[in-house]
């Protein structure tokens, strides 16, 4: 079997996911991922004919986000016809998955040459009708919509399960606002550092104009006084009445959990931010590499899925991380930078603690917290935001992994390629 080397990695800047308030929210979610794959396509000099597939991650496929983003895109960014895509929905996980499924391919023999990634524009998805949630776009809503379903494994809202793991776990209020002020931090030395330029390229409308050249949702200013102010975001969402049985997703958490009192800690200073944006990365097979003069900066070394409790939902990127150690045959301190999205800051916190992770060494630039979560796209950004930082640092090996609606989690661990 031969390796799978990550070529290139880049993403668009994220823009703060509103209509009327972010500078992306007004163009196609076509448009951003035609931006990051004709990047990849000409910082690579690539002939896109070679290219076998483009393996895309969205998770809110309805409307201008549906029809394959994968393929229409890449026509778009003006691949040949003969470079075919393909477009996948694992929620927030998909972009992980995109590239774990390009490096199966390349590892396979299958392919030589791959583009994965993804697209979401939270402006759009949420701008949504209620009835397209309820078909099916929308994780809060997936257990209701059928009844079979909601008897087995009876789901909630995510944040409405961020606030439970919270509540079962003693995890503060104070330790979670500590967090999210630490995203922020670490992320503004980042971009005051130029940490992410290597990989970030400027979106241009059709005209050529710039339209946003740096990530616009970070919030440098945060203080703690400032957080501790902010009232909890879940306490009204839990408890409205979301069908005409009276179901709540409070409720629904407190048929597995009845015992447990939530309190609800989270808020939007240390939530994962709202935001439009998209990412690629090129994985080739050592031959096409060598054959084509491409460097690779990284290898894949493993890639896992996991599944965990539905009803809590954000759990599971421990056992993956623990997964792909196991695959990999690494131990924890061999890993030299984590990357665990920071869909809230319970997920983080808890990872930590599960693991007695060096903090050190987590989310060293800041997380979506301060930068934002473009769902489908998040977890190819955070590939390429590890392999950057591996190279900025000379660290050896990167662990990325996130949770995702359903009670999953995928992980991946990428080798830098030293020289």
């Amino acid at each position: 079997m031969t390796e799978a080397l990550i070529i290139d990695a880049v993403r668009t800047p994220r823009g703060i996911g509103k209509v009327g308030k972010g500078s992306l929210a007004h163009l196609h979610p076509q448009h951003l991922a035609a931006t990051v794959l004709r990047a990849i396509a000409e910082r690579n000099d690539l002939d896109t004919a070679d290219v076998g597939d483009i393996i895309w991650s969205t998770s809110s496929q309805r409307g201008k986000q549906g029809g394959d983003l994968g393929r229409m895109a890449a026509l778009d960014a003006g691949y040949d016809v003969a470079a075919s895509g393909v477009t996948l929905d694992r929620f927030c996980g998909g972009g992980i998955s995109a590239v774990s499924l390009a490096a199966a391919q390349v590892m396979s023999g299958m392919e030589d040459l791959v583009v994965a990634g993804g697209t979401e524009m939270m402006s759009y998805a949420n701008a949504l009708t209620a009835d397209e949630v309820a078909a099916g776009l929308g994780a809060p809503l997936m257990g209701s919509q059928n009844d079979h379903l909601d008897v087995l494994h009876p789901q909630s809202h995510q944040g409405v399960c961020g606030d439970a793991i919270a509540s079962m776990e003693g995890i503060s209020r104070e330790a979670l606002d500590a967090l999210g002020l630490e995203s922020q931090r670490k992320a503004a030395v980042a971009i005051a550092e130029g940490r992410f330029d290597k990989s970030l390229v400027p979106v241009k409308d059709d005209d050529g104009n710039v339209v946003l050249a740096k990530d616009e949702y970070p919030r440098p200013e945060t203080t703690a006084e400032g957080l501790a102010q902010l009232k909890p975001a879940f306490v009204a969402l839990a408890d409205y009445p979301y069908d005409e049985k009276g179901s709540t997703f409070r409720k629904q958490i407190n048929r597995r959990y009845p015992d447990l009192e939530i309190e609800h800690v989270h808020h939007a200073g240390n939530s994962s931010g709202v935001v439009d944006g998209a990412a690629a990365v090129l994985i080739a097979s050592p031959a096409y590499a060598k054959e084509h003069g491409l460097k690779a900066r990284a290898r894949i070394v493993a890639a896992v899925n996991m599944g965990d409790d539905p009803t809590l939902m954000l759990n599971a990127p421990v056992p993956a991380a623990k997964k792909v150690l196991a695959k990999a045959g690494l131990a924890i301190d061999e890993i030299d930078l984590w990357e665990i999205n920071e869909a809230f800051a319970v997920v983080v916190e808890k990872f930590v603690r599960d693991l007695n992770l060096d903090r050190s060494k987590v989310n060293v630039n800041g997380g979506s917290i301060a930068l934002g979560h473009p769902i489908g796209a998040t977890g190819a950004i955070l590939i390429g935001t590890v392999v950057d930082e591996l190279e900025r640092t000379g660290g050896r090996y990167g662990l990325v992994t996130m949770c995702a609606a359903g009670g999953m989690a995928p992980a991946i661990i990428v080798e830098r390629i030293d020289g």
